[in-house]
């Protein structure tokens, strides 16, 4: 009873923590707002964009990209907690199957084919799954293999060609007016994001979330060998197509809408990881609240900390890389 109190106070706690930094969010930036005009441009709502600067700016501007920031960072923390569990890794990240680098090509072409940001988004998620689904067709025909490791190399495979077709169009690309949006999306980030573009984003991520979440007690099963699973009873190989697919389809949106973050899938897990066990029914809320979290204050961060801001994904990175090792050096041993 005291262990349900306990994680229920982590989680409560963590939700707060995350509503204050989407308050905080909503007065940074370049036309900062105090807590005031804060919560005048809420109360006033959307109605008041016409007549109000500060509401144009908290519900053009800053709702949209908050929103944009918590639903990629929950999406990528959870598809690389599932990623972690399934592949019995804690090196694994969300790009393992070859996802991102399958969506960076896509958009890449989209942008060398001088595409609209709607093409440019469509081409970077077709991208991501066809590039998972050459993974998975490849691992079927190589069946003599353990599964786990043929899909880990397949991917690297993967991901080592698709990065090769993403260099040889930068070659190819105009490098003044194509090469420099490639490498701004290359590097990730929110400020093109729009209103319109994250509710079928979000609507797209919580169909992918939630089978996770309804199997999360089934999860658990694929860190045991698989003979140790079947002989619990569990369809192991339809369990991890699934996951794949849910974890494939989050991490696609997320680098479809944001561009290529790295770090928020592998370093999350392991942050929650130490706060609550490997236990994944415990670990995915926590994961979604910390990746969600996590990512909203880098972007607050990236777009307060000077006049230019900053790729996302490069601060995502300076962050994250120190703060494994951290957590490396803090555990011992891998979380």
């Amino acid at each position: 009873m005291m262990e349900r109190l306990s994680y229920a106070a982590l989680l409560s706690g963590l939700m707060l923590v995350l509503a204050v930094l989407v308050v905080l969010a909503l007065g940074q930036g370049a036309y900062p707002l105090d807590g005031g005009q804060v919560l005048h441009a809420l109360a006033a709502g959307a109605g008041a964009r016409e007549t109000d600067d500060g509401a144009r700016v908290v519900w053009e501007l800053r709702l949209p990209r908050i929103a944009a920031a918590l639903l990629v960072g929950a999406a990528l923390s959870a598809a690389g907690a599932a990623y972690q569990t399934m592949f019995r890794n804690p090196l694994v990240s969300p790009d393992i199957l070859g996802v991102s680098s399958g969506a960076g090509l896509g958009a890449m072409l989209g942008i060398f084919l001088n595409a609209t940001l709607l093409g440019v988004q469509l081409a970077a998620f077709a991208g991501g799954l066809l590039a998972v689904g050459g993974v998975l067709a490849l691992a079927r025909r190589l069946r003599r293999h353990p599964p786990v490791l043929v899909l880990v190399l397949a991917g690297m495979a993967a991901a080592t060609l698709l990065g090769a077709g993403i260099s040889l169009i930068k070659i190819l690309a105009d490098p003044y007016s194509q090469l420099p949006s490639m490498t701004f999306w290359l590097l990730g980030g929110l400020s093109a994001v729009r209103s319109h573009e994250t509710l079928p984003a979000a609507l797209m991520v919580l169909c992918s979330l939630l089978p996770v979440w309804l199997l999360r007690w089934r999860i658990n099963v694929l860190a045991l060998q698989d003979d140790e699973a079947r002989s619990l009873g569990m369809p192991v190989s339809a369990l991890r197509l699934g996951l794949i697919v849910c974890a494939t389809l989050m991490t696609a949106v997320s680098v479809a809408l944001a561009g290529i973050i790295g770090w928020v899938g592998l370093l999350v897990p392991h942050m929650a990881r130490l706060l609550v066990g490997p236990d994944f029914s415990r670990l995915l809320p926590v994961c979604i609240v910390l990746g969600a979290a996590f990512l909203l204050l880098a972007d607050t961060l990236a777009r307060s900390l000077g006049t230019l801001e900053l790729p996302l994904g490069v601060l995502t990175a300076l962050v994250g890389a120190p703060g494994f090792l951290l957590l490396l050096a803090r555990s011992g041993r891998p979380a």
